[in-house]
């Protein structure tokens, strides 16, 4: 977690070239939400349906980090502060369809797996080449990178499974698989959130600062005769 006396000089995202990027990248994990949901339920894979959640976790964390480039600290610590709870969401989500899926016959589709996971693990290679640059920064663009990290571990996660899957036969190598995800998921909400939380107390101490300078000063003209 970043100290809160670095939160005033932290990078806050507001450059053409970071615009560019998530532009770019937003566009990218949307169209794979659309491609992996659709796979995951034809595969019946629950690492497909963890890594689709991925995806669009990320197009929305991307689209916020746009929204509020360039806004008081306070919007951008509150920004992603709502990333961090969507993030913890989803991770709880994933978890609970792991321990469901424990008690449900059915084994996933393997190649499919392996085929789609293939895709999107070029996908988020080149997404997380473009954002590597952007890894630094406040909670707000950090959120972005980890997004980026998420979906690489992701993507390597479910290939794993799908070989799981396929060797094995049965259904577990995709449970734990979506289990670590959604684990992976919750340890990002974390640190996300502890960093959003300092830089939301900053804000509001410079705040409270102005204003006390702001009455302090009103308090000194009305003295003079």
């Amino acid at each position: 977690m970043a100290g809160c006396h670095h939160c005033a000089t932290e990078f806050d995202g507001n450059s053409k070239a970071f615009r560019r990027v998530l532009w770019t990248v937003m566009g990218l994990n949307g169209l794979m939400f659309a491609v992996e949901i659709v796979a995951g339920v034809a595969a019946g894979s629950l690492a497909l349906l963890a890594d689709a959640g991925d995806f669009l976790g990320d197009t929305l964390t991307y689209g916020i980090s746009l929204a509020v480039i360039g806004s008081a600290l306070r919007v951008r610590a509150g920004a992603a502060l709502f990333k961090a709870f969507t993030l913890a969401a989803l991770g709880l989500f994933i978890l609970a369809g792991a321990l469901y899926r424990v008690f449900v016959l059915g084994t996933p589709d393997a190649m499919t797996m392996g085929t789609v996971g293939l895709v999107a693990l070029a996908v988020n290679a080149f997404c997380a080449l473009l954002l590597f640059r952007f890894r630094e920064g406040d909670a707000n663009v950090r959120s972005v990178w980890l997004c980026s990290r998420n979906d690489a571990i992701g993507n390597l996660a479910v290939l794993l499974a799908a070989s799981g899957v396929w060797a094995s036969g049965t259904a577990w190598p995709d449970l734990v698989v979506g289990g670590l995800m959604g684990a992976i998921f919750l340890s990002s909400a974390w640190s996300i959130l502890r960093q959003a939380l300092g830089e939301w107390r900053h804000a509001g101490q410079e705040a409270g600062a102005a204003q006390a300078e702001t009455v302090s000063g009103s308090s000194i003209s009305e003295e003079k005769p």
